[in-house]
């Protein structure tokens, strides 16, 4: 009986240990803004668990963190129902107004937008310091590097705080003086060329700006290690007097460095010969730390060109001290090659993986080759349909086995597109148009993904009204030979101000079938059928287009070939482009008019410095009558002058013209040659400077006699949300035919396609 009765004692004296340590009541205090169920969403101590101090620490940390919370405080309070536990909080201030004083130089609306604040938002002391910085940081790159700003607080009794910003505005600090020191080998004027910071004076306002300033010490230093230097130093420091500083430029130049001997080490699958050639480093070139690592890139591409991914090259330098110049070596580990396992197609949502695949000029089993990898990236750049490409490669199954990876992200490719423009031919025009250019007709869900290029297609104006339905499969039976057709009906109002002296309409379709024979190498035939109706012709318009008024039909056998090099079709920048046409229109075909004309173009890219273009065009045409037709059909001409052949001149207005009407009659032979170099000055807007020539004659047998008509011009390329707008100003510097003298106009456009 002792013995229950101390075993009931026991669980008794227990049972009120455990009551008396847990949590009968959790209080919360001091809270104005924040509700007492955020505070209690936010902790983890509950009524009815245990108490425990590193719960109720952990809980202090989490509350501060929220950034709510000026203090902190946890009492415990023990009952006979068990623990209360009360938070005491002191919340933070609620920022109620931003005032910003003291800003005169500078708007205050333009140091709003630099202020990461919100009014409502809890009072936060380190942000308002960081806030302080950015404006003292903006009023320095304005040029007001002595500013000073300060902020202060005001609270009220509803704990709400108007944050103020004090600036102190100091004057704007003009350089007065710029002094090199140390320069012996490059001239001061040359240095302070490269300078962004200039001295005041007339044309100049000389402002300092350190940030600039640090910029420059990068220049300079840059530009003499591309000369040799590579140990040089440059520093500067600034003496004030009021708001004129005077900045002093010291400058150790160092020892000027030369190549002394390339050695190859390492080498075994190419010559010695020709791992220099390609490293393209030579004994006596000036020393420059980019080119050693260009080379070291040179080397290493070559080998990944032939499969050896895992070459790795070590270069070495040594400053010899007898012939004073730094011989550099390159350790080569050669590794063994590596092959292509599988590869994967990832980032396509729309794209079919098989449309991707078709692009690539490399295949599982082929040795892992550089150049096949950049031939595969330029084929899919050219398809349009991507914003990014990546290639990567990840382990394979076995040794020396590979993955190869191509990663895309997807462009938009279809599109609705509507809007208006004006052209020196077509005058004022609006157009819509519907077009996928990844388009699939087997896919009913979203008809996109198959490679497929369809558009619809009306334009319409003042001058000119187009119809157009056009679609292409670049690829049928998975081979690559395409397969497309066109439909559409023109017509243009007459106009004598650009050689359309008559009322023309033209309804026609084709069917086309195109094969590639290599990357490079393309062909097609085709067949075209015409129906063109020639009216209202001038009175005084010359008897060539009079014999053509009527409804004539034209049945044309097409065939083309073209050589195409260009790295990308888009916006080339190097490489060759070569269309060549032959067209045979016959009456044995239904048509009721014979010719043959043949036209080709040829366009040569060179990069220039700062991704500038320069590109030379040669265009050539030769049209010839046969069986009962006697001359081509006015309207089936060649034509130049204007915008999109010898600008500087009118539209249509070079060749022979009729010389009572002064109409432009058109001929049997054309000849175009345009010069034109193109400068970026951003990513939407461009600068260009053309040298165009050329002449059409009225047979063909007087090809390139009588001299040809030239022109000189620049010209601007803009990129905008309506359009592509190319404005060109051509001096023609031959007379036109009909014309007294010589008068240069502008030429413009506003089209959908850049």
């Amino acid at each position: 009986m002792k013995k229950v009765v101390i075993l009931v004692t026991f669980l008794f004296i227990t049972l009120s240990a455990l009551c008396a340590d847990k949590i009968f009541q959790v209080k919360i205090t001091g809270n104005k803004t924040v509700s007492s169920e955020k505070v209690i969403s936010i902790i983890r101590t509950r009524r009815g668990e245990v108490y425990n101090e590193n719960i109720i620490n952990n809980d202090i940390k989490n509350l501060y963190e929220t950034g709510y919370f000026d203090t902190i405080e946890v009492n415990k309070e023990s009952t006979p129902q068990g623990i209360v536990v009360t938070f005491k909080l002191k919340e933070k201030p609620v920022i109620k107004e931003i005032l910003i004083k003291g800003a005169h130089r500078i708007h205050k609306k333009r140091i709003e937008k630099i202020i990461d604040l919100q009014e409502g938002a809890f009072l936060d002391e380190y942000k308002l310091k960081e806030v302080a910085d950015k404006i003292k940081d903006f009023y320095g790159k304005k040029g007001f590097s002595s500013t000073k700003v300060e902020y202060n607080i005001s609270v009220d009794k509803d704990n709400h705080a108007t944050v103020t910003f004090n600036i102190e505005e100091e004057g704007v600090v003009r350089v007065r003086k710029i002094i090199i020191k140390g320069n012996e080998r490059v001239k001061t004027k040359r240095i302070k060329k490269l300078m962004r910071t200039r001295e005041k004076w007339l044309f100049n306002k000389g402002i300092l700006k350190e940030e600039t300033l640090v910029d420059d010490m990068k220049r300079i230093e840059d530009f003499y290690k591309e000369r040799g230097f590579s140990e040089v130093r440059v520093k500067y420091s600034i003496d004030r007097i009021k708001n004129d500083a005077y900045v002093t430029i010291n400058i150790e130049e160092g020892n000027r460095y030369y190549v002394g001997a390339v050695r190859i080490e390492g080498n075994k699958v190419f010559t010695v010969d020709e791992l220099k050639k390609a490293a393209d480093l030579k004994e006596d070139d000036v020393y420059i730390e980019r080119k050693i690592k260009e080379a070291v890139n040179n080397i290493r591409g070559k080998y990944i060109d032939e499969g050896y991914i895992y070459a790795q090259v070590k270069p070495t330098t040594f400053l010899n001290p007898q012939t004073k110049k730094i011989d550099v070596s390159f350790g080569i580990t050669e590794n063994k090659i590596a092959y292509v396992e599988k590869i994967e197609i990832r980032g396509n949502t729309k794209t079919r993986d098989k449309v991707i695949r078709r692009e690539l000029r490399i295949y599982p089993g082929d040795k892992f080759e550089g150049e096949k990898i950049r031939k595969s990236r330029q084929r899919l750049e050219n398809l349009g349909f991507f914003e990014e490409i990546r290639f990567d490669s990840e382990p394979g199954s076995k040794p020396n086995w590979e993955n190869l990876i191509v990663d895309v992200k997807e462009a938009k490719t279809g599109y609705l597109s509507f809007g208006g423009g004006y052209s020196s031919i077509d005058q004022f025009t609006g157009f819509i148009e519907i077009r996928q250019r990844n388009f699939d007709y087997k896919n009913w869900s979203t008809f996109t993904g198959g490679g497929q290029d369809l558009s619809l297609m009306a334009s319409f104006g003042s001058m000119t009204n187009r119809y157009e339905l056009d679609f292409t499969n670049p690829w049928i039976f998975d081979k690559p030979v395409s397969f497309g057709f066109q439909g559409y009906k023109r017509s243009h109002e007459q106009d004598e101000d650009v050689g359309y002296g008559y009322e023309e309409d033209i309804t026609g379709g084709s069917i086309r079938f195109g094969r590639e024979f290599s990357d490079y190498l393309k062909g097609s035939i085709g067949y075209r059928f015409e129906s063109v109706k020639i009216a209202d012709i001038v009175s005084d318009a010359s008897q060539d287009l009079k014999d053509e008024e009527g409804k004539h039909s034209f049945s044309t056998i097409e065939l083309g070939l073209v050589y195409d090099t260009r790295d990308n079709v888009f916006s080339p920048s190097q490489g060759v482009y070569f269309n060549n046409s032959l067209n045979i229109t016959a009456s044995f075909l239904g048509g009721d008019k014979d010719f043959i004309a043949f036209s080709s173009v040829v366009s040569k890219f060179f990069p220039m410095f700062r991704k500038s273009v320069i590109e030379f065009r040669v265009r050539v045409g030769i049209e010839e009558p046969f069986s009962d037709t006697k001359k081509v059909p006015i309207y089936k001409r060649f034509f130049a002058g204007g915008a999109s052949t010898i600008r500087g001149y009118h539209e249509r207005k070079i060749g022979p013209i009729d010389s009572v009407t002064e109409d432009p009659l058109g001929g049997e032979a054309l000849f175009v040659g345009n010069i034109e170099y193109t400068y970026p000055l951003g990513d939407i807007f461009k600068v260009a400077a053309f040298f165009d020539t050329g002449n059409v004659w009225a047979k063909r047998s007087d090809f390139l006699s009588g001299g040809l008509k030239s022109s000189v011009g620049l010209g601007v390329r803009v990129k905008t949300p309506l359009g592509p707008i190319s404005i060109d100003y051509g001096w023609p510097l031959n007379k036109e035919p009909g014309e007294e003298g010589k008068e240069g106009r502008f030429h413009f456009n506003i089209s959908r396609g850049f």
